[in-house]
């Protein structure tokens, strides 16, 4: 338990109260699909793995992250300095992590790091930080030990930062009408709220997510867009930053968003130490996209089946409409509608994800060039095959391959 306020306590030590541990925009198309006819003019704005909403004024994506400028903090925008070097110099000097029964202990221990270490003998500034339990002083958590706290809702009154980490059944349970009381007044009078993977749906049934740009772990965010229909989910990013809700993607996402509030509260110099302690990088390129298993689903097909296999098998071609229309023996316009019909896309979007989709499995498994992964996926060049891994995933093929080969397998590739 850390010492009380105002007393002299050891450099170094940990600033924990209370824990103890028993047992859019749209980009143009490429020149190597531009015969693919047939397509609507803003096609791609809502395809999986992309942004909703980039062009509006107070939006900026930022490091796979999405954050919305609230008009109190336009000042951004006129800042002369790359946006992930601006900051709003927001309070941050009292932070409570709100702990519910079945707490993930990884979620929870982000938060410790991030917020509940004393750095001040490095020269970095300290948070006054508290584990708040929300269901009694004794919390199991999912790995089957139990975390005692003497502190409950009140010590919530006093915190800059009210963080709620993910629990085990928190995307289907109810949650006590004080909890949610408390986290409403905490908005109420300034304050802000983060959540950590699944501890967004704690904020989504406390109306805290109600017209807000919010995210959660890929798994679940289907769920949490039909449980609170008013919420604008991006399933795609690693965090978002709408006002004073902060939402972050599964697991480790939660110390993106951290370090992103850090930065807000104390500058880059600050968050990219704090960063460094942790041996974590200050910043990660793209989104959760990335991380996303996505095989098509495999439909009855009666019609276009053939020419499905035949496109898989011939993706390193250029392909139009017409041509595809012709090995089906139908009209381009007869065999659009019945392509969308049987496979729920358009035969453009349907050929750029598996084009990805094979893109992906080169960069994993091969050290293939990216001129050579290009040409055999139909993109044509290293140039356009970027171009497309930015638009659809946030990050770039090279990022990609370090993301997903460990660096023993990576060799030299151009």
């Amino acid at each position: 338990m850390g010492a009380p306020r105002g007393r002299e306590r050891p450099r170094g030590a940990c600033r924990f109260r209370g824990l103890r541990l028993v047992a859019a925009f749209r980009l143009p198309q490429l020149a190597v699909d531009a015969e693919l006819a047939g397509e609507p003019e803003n096609r791609g704005q809502h395809d999986e793995g992309e942004k909703y909403g980039y062009g509006q004024e107070a939006q900026e994506c930022v490091h796979g992250s999405t954050v919305v400028r609230p008009d109190r903090f336009r000042q951004w925008q006129d800042c002369h300095t790359a946006s992930n070097y601006c900051h709003t110099r927001l309070m941050l000097k009292n932070v409570a992590a709100l702990l519910l029964d079945e707490v993930h202990p990884f979620e929870l221990g982000v938060l410790c790091e991030v917020f509940g270490l004393d750095r001040s003998d490095e020269g970095l500034p300290v948070t006054d930080f508290a584990v708040v339990s929300a269901e009694g002083p004794v919390l199991r958590t999912h790995a089957g030990f139990t975390i005692s706290t003497p502190y409950g809702l009140d010590r919530l009154e006093e915190a800059d930062l009210v963080a709620v980490p993910a629990g085990s059944h928190f995307v289907g349970r109810e949650y006590p009408v004080e909890v949610l009381d408390a986290l409403r007044r905490a908005v109420e009078r300034g304050a802000r709220v983060l959540s950590v993977c699944s501890g967004a749906f704690v904020l989504g049934a406390a109306g805290l997510l109600d017209g807000r740009r919010c995210t959660t772990h890929w798994r679940h965010a289907q769920e949490l867009a039909r449980r609170f229909p008013e919420a604008r989910v991006e399933p795609d990013v690693l965090y978002v930053d709408d006002g004073p809700v902060i939402t972050s993607a599964g697991t480790a996402a939660g110390i993106d968003a951290a370090l992103h509030l850090v930065r807000q509260a104390h500058g880059p110099a600050v968050a990219n130490a704090v960063a460094r302690r942790m041996v974590v990088p200050p910043h990660r390129d793209g989104g959760q996209a990335q991380y996303i298993k996505r095989p098509l689903p495999r439909t009855r097909c009666d019609t276009v089946g053939e020419t499905l296999a035949w496109m898989e098998a011939h993706l390193d071609q250029e392909m139009t409409v017409e041509q595809l229309a012709a090995q089906t023996h139908m009209s381009p316009r007869t065999f659009a509608r019945r392509f969308q019909q049987e496979t729920g896309t358009t035969p453009y979007r349907w050929l750029l994800r598996q084009r990805m989709l094979l893109a992906q499995h080169l960069l994993e498994t091969s050290d293939e060039t990216m001129d050579t992964i290009a040409g055999r996926t139909g993109f044509g060049n290293a140039a356009a095959l970027r171009h497309q891994f930015v638009r659809v995933l946030g990050t770039t093929p090279n990022a990609y391959r370090r993301t997903f080969r460990g660096p023993a397998e990576l060799t030299e590739v151009a």
